[in-house]
């Protein structure tokens, strides 16, 4: 059994296809499928189910299970040579990052600490939702992640560390109606035009839940898993929308809109890094949870994102 062929395995289970997974592990197909049947014969079972010509029509119970062993070995594979890079102070490699999409802005400070301290490091990131998060922490294929802290109930088996508190905002146009305005209650953006997340969407189901008990039930003029669209929305018509304050700074407001921060209740939703649980230190993963501490310790993050908000 080789490495290659465990890569393999994983390769074709994520591409659903022999052709696209042979083109991301750079070899012929020809050669990974070879991989694939040496694998399979040296274990006695079969890993895909095939149909005529090979096509592919999925994974076998036995498969899910060696795929499973697959990720553990191949994780701590890498952990292993970047143990050993760690030790010659020439740790290497790629973090796996996997964030949700509100936390966009805010990664370009985190990731500079990264490169500033690890150099010879690389990030890859990836913007999921909360169920893929834990999905790709528990089987190896992400990393660290970043989301809300409360969602450390559902990952047990994650170590966690909050690195800011996030609180929420309506983006309104800079109109005369909200000219003399910095804050609006729950209550009040209730009854007014609004494009907001789509309904499977965390966010949105804070923010359902905190209209509703206002008193509001709202339904939006237009949805998106977009906030940056929703800004645009905002800024190019008379709707109106709810964002995470940090936005105002990171990316900033466009031309033509305001934020007014939404009051009774001010939402405060943590905000952190989540990795695996391990007996044995991984290096990749211990330079995303450094880089966290420190941003948690000295409060840089909260004091850059949120030094005007939380005056007032």
């Amino acid at each position: 059994m080789f490495l290659k062929q465990l890569e393999y395995l994983i390769a074709v289970i994520e591409e659903d296809h022999f052709g696209r997974a042979a083109t991301r592990c750079n070899v012929k197909q020809p050669s990974l499928s070879n991989g694939i049947k040496q694998l399979e014969l040296e274990l006695g079972v079969t890993l895909f189910k095939r149909g005529r010509g090979q096509r592919l029509y999925g994974v076998t119970e036995e498969g899910k299970r060696v795929s499973e062993w697959a990720r553990i070995i191949l994780a701590n594979c890498t952990s292993m040579r970047n143990t050993i890079s760690e030790m010659q102070n020439n740790l290497s490699g790629t973090i796996r990052l996997g964030a949700i999409t509100s936390m966009s802005p805010v990664l370009p400070i985190i990731l500079q600490r990264i490169r500033r301290a690890y150099p010879l490091v690389s990030v890859d990131v990836r913007f999921v939702g909360n169920e893929e998060l834990r999905t790709g922490l528990d089987n190896f294929s992400i990393d660290c992640g970043i989301t809300y802290m409360d969602q450390a109930v559902e990952m047990p088996w994650c170590e966690s560390l909050p690195i800011f508190e996030e609180t929420w905002s309506l983006l309104v146009p800079d109109s005369f109606e909200f000219e003399e305005m910095e804050q609006i209650t729950w209550e009040q953006a209730g009854d007014l035009p609004l494009a907001l997340l789509r309904p499977t969407m965390y966010e949105r189901a804070i923010a359902e839940e905190t209209f509703l008990g206002a008193g509001k039930k709202v339904i939006p003029k237009i949805e998106s898993e977009s906030i940056l669209h929703l800004m645009f929305q905002t800024q190019f018509t008379e709707l109106c929308t709810v964002i995470p304050s940090h936005y105002t700074r990171m990316p900033g407001l466009h031309p033509g809109t305001k934020a007014l921060l939404l009051k009774d209740p001010i939402i405060k939703k943590g905000i952190g890094l989540f990795w695996l649980k391990t007996e044995t230190e991984i290096p990749i993963t211990k330079i995303a949870e450094e880089v966290g501490r420190y941003l948690a310790e000295n409060g840089e993050l909260q004091n850059f994102l949120y030094r005007d908000t939380d005056k007032k």
